[in-house]
């Protein structure tokens, strides 16, 4: 059942009644799932980053060991400092943007869609982190339909429902095999315009508000959120969409408030005071600004999932 708003892209695929399959708290708060995390999946930046050509058509070269400085920093964040264990693949110089593994699965709870890159040279980077969320006990489900293009960076996830981006690099298709996969949660499409994904230009800042960069698309994309969504969220705008590329995080470690690891204020100075006004979490800044050359937000650059039981 489609419900259109007069954008062929922007619909309801699925709205489940209720709040069913949501995970919530001990209080049942919907939305307090959101976050939930007790391991972390990087993977290592190759040397064949480093060169426009490896990385990608029209790509600008960048500093290997600065590139790489950016991501050791990133994994210490997720272990020291949020005390997720921290799972890192190796680099391959096949892979030269191998380390945006954030592409290749949308994980909720325990279930992990592999997806379906629009890049026929990124296909092969599901292999790895495929195996590594069979090893961590998550069920896998493939796509299997030839039509269907998918970038994990596309889907986002609110503790509620998900939005998914139609963008350059994700297709209707693809946004029908989320819906089919998380059949509990309301499955919105979003129309994304520019060279943007969804989550690079929005994101969560905790269970009830969303944060969106200022450009005309990331407004665009929040208004379409806001027609389609049967709950209330308060809304934060920065004035960099990058630093909208957020992710917050509740490892559950007792007594300590949920994180939002972000962009740091070397990267985006200016977002960083309205960053502030979010309450009830623990700034993490960390930066990307030469793996963002690559391509990299800040949620392309990891994959975080619970293997613990939900409470």
């Amino acid at each position: 059942m489609l419900n259109s708003l007069g954008c062929e892209e922007t619909r309801k695929l699925r709205n489940p009644n209720g709040w069913r399959g949501v995970c919530v708290d001990g209080m049942g708060t919907p939305g307090e799932g959101l976050g939930r995390c007790s391991h972390a999946l990087i993977r290592g930046v190759p040397e064949s980053l480093a060169s426009g050509e490896g990385a990608g058509a029209g790509l600008p070269a960048l500093d290997l060991a600065k590139a790489q400085r950016e991501h050791g920093v990133l994994g210490g964040k997720l272990r020291q400092r949020l005390g997720l264990q921290l799972l890192e693949l190796p680099p391959e110089e096949s892979l030269p943007l191998g380390p945006l593994l954030g592409d290749t699965a949308v994980i909720q709870g325990d279930t992990a869609l592999i997806t379906r890159p629009w890049s026929p040279a990124r296909r092969p980077e599901v292999d790895g982190v495929r195996k590594a969320l069979q090893d961590l006990g998550l069920r896998i489900v493939e796509i299997g339909d030839e039509n269907a293009t998918l970038d994990g960076t596309d889907v986002l996830f609110t503790g509620r429902e998900f939005f998914v981006g139609l963008s350059k690099w994700t297709n209707h298709r693809g946004a029908e095999i989320v819906a089919d996969t998380f059949r509990d949660f309301a499955v919105s499409t979003v129309p994304v315009s520019g060279p943007s994904h969804l989550r690079g230009l929005c994101g969560m800042g905790g269970p009830r508000t969303v944060v969106a960069g200022s450009s005309d698309a990331a407004q665009k994309a929040v208004r379409a959120m806001a027609v389609l969504t049967d709950h209330p969220y308060a809304s934060l705008t920065l004035p960099d969409d990058a630093a909208a590329d957020c992710l917050f995080l509740r490892p559950g470690l007792p007594g300590v408030p949920p994180f939002l690891l972000h962009r740091g204020g070397g990267d985006l100075p200016n977002s960083q005071e309205a960053l502030q006004k979010l309450s009830d979490v623990t700034l993490v800044p960390v930066s990307c600004s030469e793996l963002e050359k690559a391509g990299a937000g800040l949620s392309s650059l990891c994959l975080v999932l619970s293997t613990r039981p939900h409470s």
